[in-house]
């Protein structure tokens, strides 16, 4: 071992240290909650903080591998879930007050996954309101900050999950995405992510009191947030595992023939309707020039249907939470959320029935328009947002309002959820000193393809934690 702080370590290196004897769950757990208490105040990326449960799981993983017990493959390793999914005896509050008091009787799939294959949950991380705006803030547990400076925004809705990542607490970090909400805080945060393809984690909420609506189903996902995109094949792998609660489960393939040999790339034209900064175009030249070192042959390409993507899935999610939940949700919300609320739907009004019909046949037609595409190219590569990384209030800012500001810059990222494809992202370096990630886009159920194609981007980044937490980034 090294004089490395052992919460420096990520997953997979931190499961090989135990595994060799080099360290102790006990001691892991301890350097992750002295690391999470230290900068986690200034970034309030996690707001339920379970050092009695995670010392006592610690304890528990480590008389399991002293008595030469099976080892699962995430033992002992420190992570964190999102406050929007279930974690027995804890609230799932989804940053709502009114839902303060909404303790989960059970777990989640995607918990119970983790704890199955050994993870150690250090606690809770923040999400807005309703998991349902472009930054993460909330009435119940206040605002949280990038890491990399309180003028960014550390994304949404999975911006705990970003923050505590990049600040160096918990190798794995949870997050869900329905529209971005993996993707951007990766993004804003300089960490990497997969949004795995609808049906590939089992979901479900034992503390919900009516099922979710059919098109939040289709659209959402569980996935992780790691520094590496190695740490997120493994978390993926754990979170993957069957569970009969969810019907809507695919036990499809994980690992196919293929995935690590470099492929084709389509490198997204970027339309012009959608406001660019130079910073994404450099890190796009970038990612691209370190996909062709690694062997993979780049070319620009235009993406079908990229005009009709967000007013698909706005026909069809908005058109769902407004019918059944939208008045019961306003009811219950801040005044920042009805005006982001006012924003989505005063560009994209509430549709008749028969065009929602339409949309779903619609839709259908652009995941067949993609598949050609991932025919020829098995990866894509887009931005995750055209513009720079914006302020903490930027989707109360943006001069248009919270609707355009999703359509203009972030097209690429809540697109990709209607048509169900994976896709992962890896930072691309820094760019006008400030994190830019990229997106690697796949077929269905070849997240690993995406994976090993985000790897290739991060060997030629050069995003090195050590140096950065030393100098930069949230150094408590």
């Amino acid at each position: 071992m090294t004089d490395q702080p052992l919460w420096q370590l990520g997953a997979l290196a931190a499961r090989e240290a135990m595994t060799r004897g080099d360290t102790s769950a006990h001691d892991l757990v301890t350097s992750h909650l002295e690391r999470l208490h230290s900068v986690n105040p200034a970034l309030n990326a996690v707001v339920n903080v379970l050092d009695d449960s995670a010392l006592a799981a610690a304890a528990q993983a480590d008389a399991v591998q002293a008595a030469g017990g099976s080892l699962g493959p995430l033992h002992g390793v420190p992570v964190t879930v999102k406050v929007n999914v279930d974690l027995e005896g804890q609230p799932n509050s989804n940053g709502v007050p009114a839902m303060r008091d909404n303790i989960a009787p059970g777990d989640s799939p995607v918990v119970a996954n983790l704890k199955r294959a050994g993870a150690i949950i250090l606690g809770q991380t923040n999400t807005p309101e309703f998991s349902m705006r472009w930054v993460t803030d909330n009435p119940l547990y206040g605002p949280t900050q990038n890491p990399w400076g309180d003028h960014l925004t550390c994304g949404g809705s999975s911006g705990g999950a970003g923050s505590a990542t990049a600040a160096g607490i918990g190798c794995i970090n949870h997050g869900n995405d329905i529209g971005g909400s993996l993707r951007w805080p990766a993004s804003c945060n300089g960490v990497s992510t997969i949004k795995p393809t609808q049906g590939r984690v089992p979901s479900f909420s034992p503390s919900f009191t009516a099922e979710r609506p059919a098109l939040a189903q289709l659209f959402s996902t569980q996935g992780p947030i790691a520094r590496s995109a190695a740490d997120c094949a493994l978390a993926l792998e754990a979170m993957c595992q069957p569970d009969w609660r969810d019907p809507n489960h695919v036990p499809a393939t994980l690992h196919w023939p293929g995935d690590a040999q470099p492929c084709r790339v389509a490198r997204a034209v970027i339309p012009d309707d959608m406001e660019v900064d130079d910073s994404v175009v450099a890190a796009l030249d970038h990612t691209s020039r370190a996909l062709a070192d690694a062997g993979y042959t780049v070319e620009t390409v235009s993406l079908p249907g990229m005009d009709r993507l967000m007013p698909v899935w706005c026909d069809l999610v908005l058109h769902e939470l407004t019918t059944l939940t939208g008045d019961a949700m306003l009811a219950a919300a801040s005044d920042d959320f009805k005006t982001v609320w006012a924003g989505y739907t005063g560009v994209y009004p509430a549709p008749t029935e028969s065009r929602v019909l339409e949309a779903m046949a619609e839709r259908l037609s652009l995941i067949r328009a993609w598949l050609d595409v991932l025919d020829r190219y098995p990866v894509v590569l887009a931005p995750v947002s055209t513009a720079k990384t914006p302020g903490p209030r930027a989707d109360l800012d943006y001069a248009d309002g919270a609707g355009v500001f999703l359509d203009r810059q972030l097209r690429f990222t809540t697109g990709i959820n209607l048509l169900g494809l994976p896709s992962a992202v890896a930072p691309a370096g820094l760019f006008d000193d400030q994190p830019v990630g990229v997106q690697l886009i796949g077929a269905r159920y070849r997240e690993m393809r995406c994976l090993h194609a985000a790897a290739a981007v991060e060997r030629g980044a050069g995003l090195h934690w050590p140096e950065l937490w030393a100098t930069r980034v949230a150094t408590g």
